[in-house]
């Protein structure tokens, strides 16, 4: 029995650090964006590089692993050198990889991570095998032995598993997290409510759950300052239209400003623990299984899934891979000792 299985995405990530970069933010009346760009037609001098394995469902089963939970992965690789570099990598985590399936059409994944000098980044993804994981390749029987399933965002086809998914765990009663992907949130809440009122766990960022309620975060303008606010309250409608029909908790990661935690009472919010930033890759699966084993291993309690779950990501976040710096549950509780004043905040809403 398994206590997490993973599924969702594999791929090499090549970090590139340029402090030559610049932030470019565009504000408008109903959003602002910002943007990372280059001299056009440079040649740019790069400050660092590294190379690592990634993606959500690598990210997450090595995170479970870590945190003592008996953990396999359902992930496609290609017919290539990267197929036992992960293999073998996933092994030595401990984790089950008997249910990884092999593709001789497609190659691994592989991304290539352009890092600011602020530590944000932006990805150049090719999906490759991630995108054409089919419902006859999933090991269903291995679903069945697990407690928990955590779908990490799927790309391309791979997103027509989902609502099987989503129905073969409730019919078998397992507990289901989902951190949905662009692809399956582009469609909007109506593709995606089979999971969200089939799941115990749904987390995303703040653009991810603009994408799937139609709900715009507005700026501040001269006459409301929503950033005075402890939440913006158009984040607080978002909240309340995912968990509109679920009984799913319900968070939205919010980058530098924290997360929020909705259980259809309470709003929870938890800032971001404090770090030194070297790359927020992986930051979000770090935080999102986490607060799932965090969940699980305390009963549902939810500040302290918060809690742990920040700290982790903070650590993450001080590395450039997106699989260094994982704690423990003993290191995380150690570091919260630490800084007793970390707390979250709760509001009815």
């Amino acid at each position: 029995m398994y206590d997490f299985i993973t599924i969702g995405s594999a791929t090499q990530d090549v970090f590139i650090q340029s402090d030559v970069a610049s932030i470019v933010a565009v504000s408008q009346i109903s959003k602002k964006s910002e943007f990372m760009s280059f001299p056009y037609g440079a040649k740019t001098e790069i400050a660092d590089f590294s190379k690592n394995l990634g993606g959500g469902a690598v990210n997450t089963a090595t995170n479970f692993a870590n945190l003592g939970c008996k953990t396999s992965t359902i992930i496609k690789l290609g017919n290539d050198e990267l197929n036992s570099i992960i293999k073998l990598k996933l092994a030595k985590s401990g984790i089950d990889i008997m249910n990884i399936i092999d593709s001789d059409k497609h190659l691994t994944g592989f991304s290539i991570v352009l890092v600011s000098f602020q530590g944000d980044r932006t990805v150049l993804a090719h999906r490759g095998a991630n995108a054409h994981v089919s419902e006859k390749e999933v090991n269903f029987e291995a679903i069945k032995n697990s407690r928990w399933v955590y779908v990490s965002p799927l790309s391309g086809n791979s997103n027509k598993i989902l609502d099987k998914i989503a129905k073969f765990c409730e019919e078998n009663k397992i507990n289901l997290a989902i951190n949905a992907g662009t692809t399956a949130l582009k469609k909007g809440a109506k593709y995606f409510s089979k999971i969200l009122t089939t799941a115990q766990i749904v987390v995303m960022n703040k653009e991810e759950a603009s994408l799937v309620t139609n709900i715009q975060v507005r700026p501040d303008t001269k006459e409301e300052k929503y950033s005075k606010e402890a939440i913006h309250p158009d984040v607080v409608d978002m909240l309340k239209s995912l968990k509109n029909g679920t009984d799913a908790l319900v968070v939205i990661t919010d980058g530098k400003n924290g997360v929020y935690c909705y259980d259809g009472k309470k709003v929870y919010i938890c800032p971001i623990y404090p770090a030194v930033v070297t790359s927020t890759l992986g930051a979000g699966d770090a935080f999102a299984s986490t607060f799932c084993a965090t969940i699980d291993k305390y009963n549902w309690d939810i500040e302290k899934a918060l809690k742990y779950a920040s700290v982790n990501s903070a650590s993450v976040c001080t590395y450039f891979g997106a699989q260094e710096g994982f704690l423990t549950f003993d290191e995380i509780e150690n570091k919260l000792k630490e800084t007793p004043d970390f707390k979250v905040k709760t509001i009815c809403v």
